[in-house]
C-alpha cells in the first residue's frame, strides 16, 4: 500500500541517515524544512509522489548527497543555483515536473556528475556552456522543454565519457556541431523536433559507438562530405 501523507517533518530526526528512498507514493505538500538537518544524507529518492512547491535551496547543505531523484512530481518555480554546493552530486533527476525559467549555470561546477536529467518540463533560454566541461557526464537528457540558442562549436571537446545526448523537442537552432565527432562513446544522439539547419557533417560517422541518431523535424540541408 501506498503511503499517503505530507512527508514527515520527524524525517529531521534521523540525522544519522544515509538513504531515504520515498518513491511511488501519494506524499504531497512542500518538503520540510526540517529535513535540512539530514547532513549525511548521500541517497534521497522521491520521484512519483505528488510533492509541490519550490525545489528547496536548502538541497545545497547536504554536501554528502550523491543521488538526489525528484522526478515525476509537481514542484514548481525554477531551479535554485545553491545545488550546486551539493557538490559531491553524480545523479540530478528533476524530469517531468512543472519548472520554469532556466538552467542555472552553477549546475557546470558539479564536476562528479554523471547523470543529469531535466526533462518534461517548461524551461526556457540557452542551455549554459558550463554543462559541456562537466568531464565525468555520461547522460545529458533535456527533452520537451523550450530550451533555445545554439550549441556550442566545441560541444564534445570536454565531454570525453558521454553516452547519451537527448535534447529532442526543443527551440534550439543553428548548426549541428561538428565536434560531435570527439564523443567518441556516444550511443544515442537524439536531436530532433527542434529547429536546427544547415548540412549534416560527414563526421557523424565517426562516432562509432552510436547505435540510436534521431535528427527528424529539423531543417537540415543535407549531408556535408569532407575531402581530404
Amino acid at each position: 500500500m501506498a503511503l499517503t501523507d505530507r512527508t514527515p517533518r520527524d524525517f529531521g530526526n534521523l540525522t544519522f541517515l544515509v538513504s531515504l528512498d520515498l518513491r511511488r507514493n501519494n506524499f504531497h505538500g512542500n518538503l520540510p524544512q526540517e529535513m535540512v538537518r539530514l547532513r549525511r544524507l548521500k541517497f534521497l529518492k522521491l520521484s512519483f509522489n505528488n510533492l509541490r512547491g519550490e525545489i528547496p535551496s536548502w538541497f545545497g547543505f547536504l554536501h554528502q548527497l550523491q543521488v538526489l531523484n525528484l522526478g515525476n512530481n509537481s514542484f514548481t518555480g525554477s531551479i535554485p543555483p545553491s545545488l550546486s554546493n551539493a557538490s559531491r552530486l553524480e545523479t540530478l533527476e528533476i524530469s517531468a515536473n512543472l519548472l520554469e525559467g532556466n538552467i542555472p549555470e552553477e549546475i557546470g561546477n558539479l564536476q562528479n556528475l554523471k547523470f543529469l536529467s531535466i526533462q518534461y518540463n517548461k524551461l526556457t533560454g540557452s542551455i549554459p556552456f558550463t554543462i559541456f566541461n562537466i568531464s565525468s557526464i555520461q547522460v545529458i537528457a533535456f527533452t520537451n522543454n523550450s530550451l533555445s540558442g545554439n550549441l556550442p562549436n566545441g560541444l564534445c571537446n570536454g565531454l570525453p565519457t558521454l553516452k547519451k545526448l537527448y535534447l529532442s523537442t526543443n527551440k534550439l537552432h543553428g548548426h549541428m556541431p561538428t565536434s560531435l565527432s570527439n564523443c567518441s562513446q556516444l550511443q544515442i544522439l537524439s536531436l530532433s523536433g527542434n529547429n536546427f539547419d544547415g548540412p549534416i557533417h560527414s563526421e557523424i560517422g565517426r562516432v562509432s559507438n552510436l547505435h540510436i541518431l534521431y535528427l527528424g523535424s529539423n531543417h537540415f540541408t543535407g549531408i556535408y562530405v569532407l575531402s581530404f
